[in-house]
């Protein structure tokens, strides 16, 4: 690994304990603060509006002007947004820092286009899946800290731990370098060429995938402490199996050729979702947590088939395409989950299951095999 992509893991790690410290809990938060199960589909669903609405023109910047000070943006307006949830006196305020927190997603087609530029001899699923491990080695040990955190001083108290974490991350940062801006495809005429068929179907095969599998996510630590009647703690177990999941599917499998291990991705999450629906007993939860780190894993090689489908002058535009588009499932699986939770809460995992079959059939069908290391 080149010096930049070692400083720069060191601060997505340190991010990560941060992050993952109250994003489990979330939801139980909102519950505190008084939502509903259909009042917090709802806010995740804009949240998930939050998180869509950046990446396009953020990827279209990192072309343009570069993808270091996009990266810093996003690392500032995040720090700000969690001292707002820190100190949040009631829901309404809460959901404004939330919202400000989940616009700086924006970052994630910047970050993966400055991964690529600097993976050296790795290919891009390699120098992506590594980032993602790294990222969530932190986010092993968060949520065992935010669980312990949350049942001695309360979950408020998390986030002022995470916006202190988030300030060290920042300053590890600064000491990246920046990379050229890449010259244009003199061959490339408007975006003709770049929004060819082959593309836009793939951002559809995107969409359905991401959308099936982030269903059954966000009402999952609620269902486990209202119906499984799991405390916090155990619930920040989970938490940490899942980024362990995370890490060793990214760094088991991310020599994989990208498509093959979007496949086994969303099949993961499929298992996850069977097993949260039939299994019984917290040592089924360990397991299904352990495969919901498909998702990420998924996620990370949805962006390195990318690559080779664009000229490197769009790679941050492309990769913002297909940020925009798995993001905006994170605004209509939400409210899915919330009203299917409202009906029958095991209902979200009947429904998630069936549309992750689904997806992986339609997925095996149409992505196209392509040279992804390049």
């Amino acid at each position: 690994m080149s010096r930049d992509l070692i400083l720069l893991g060191i601060s997505l790690m340190t991010w990560g304990v941060g992050e993952a410290m109250f994003f489990i809990f979330q939801p139980l938060y909102l519950q505190q603060l008084g939502a509903n199960p259909v009042a917090i589909g709802a806010i995740f669903g804009g949240a998930g509006i939050a998180m869509t609405i950046a990446h396009i023109p953020a990827g279209h910047l990192a072309d343009r002007i570069g993808r270091k000070p996009l990266l810093l943006v996003s690392w500032i307006v995040a720090g700000l947004a969690t001292w707002i949830m820190a100190l949040a006196p009631s829901l309404s305020y809460f959901v404004i820092g939330m919202l400000l927190y989940n616009l700086t997603a924006f970052v994630s087609s910047p970050l993966s286009s400055y991964v690529t530029a600097a993976r050296g001899k790795l290919s891009v699923g390699r120098a992506l899946t590594m980032i993602s491990a790294l990222y969530n080695t932190g986010a092993v040990i968060g949520p065992l800290i935010g669980g312990l955190v949350g049942n001695r001083f309360g979950l408020k108290t998390i986030y002022f731990i995470s916006a202190s974490l988030f300030a060290i991350s920042l300053i590890v940062l600064l000491f990246i370098r920046s990379q050229p801006v890449e010259a244009r495809d003199p061959n490339e005429m408007g975006n003709g060429k770049f929004l060819n068929r082959q593309f836009v179907n793939y951002l559809a095969i995107v969409f359905l995938a991401a959308f099936s599998m982030y269903l059954a996510q966000p009402l999952s630590a609620n269902y486990l402490q209202n119906q499984q009647h799991l405390s916090l703690d155990l619930i920040g177990v989970l938490g940490s199996i899942s980024g362990l999941g995370i890490v060793l599917l990214n760094l088991g499998l991310g020599n994989l050729k990208a498509r093959l291990g979007y496949l086994l991705g969303q099949f993961f999450v499929a298992l996850f979702t069977l097993i949260l629906w039939r299994g019984t007993g917290f040592a089924w939860f360990c397991v299904g947590y352990f495969l919901i780190g498909g998702y990420r894993f998924a996620r990370s090689l949805a962006t390195a088939q990318t690559r080779s489908l664009v000229h490197p002058s769009r790679m941050g535009l492309a990769y913002g395409m297909v940020e925009t588009v798995s993001s905006s499932s994170i605004i209509l699986a939400p409210l899915l989950a919330g009203f299917l939770y409202e009906i029958d809460p095991p209902l979200m995992y009947v429904v998630g299951f069936a549309m992750l079959l689904f997806s992986i059939a339609i997925s095996a069908r149409f992505i196209p095999r392509t040279q992804e290391s390049i």
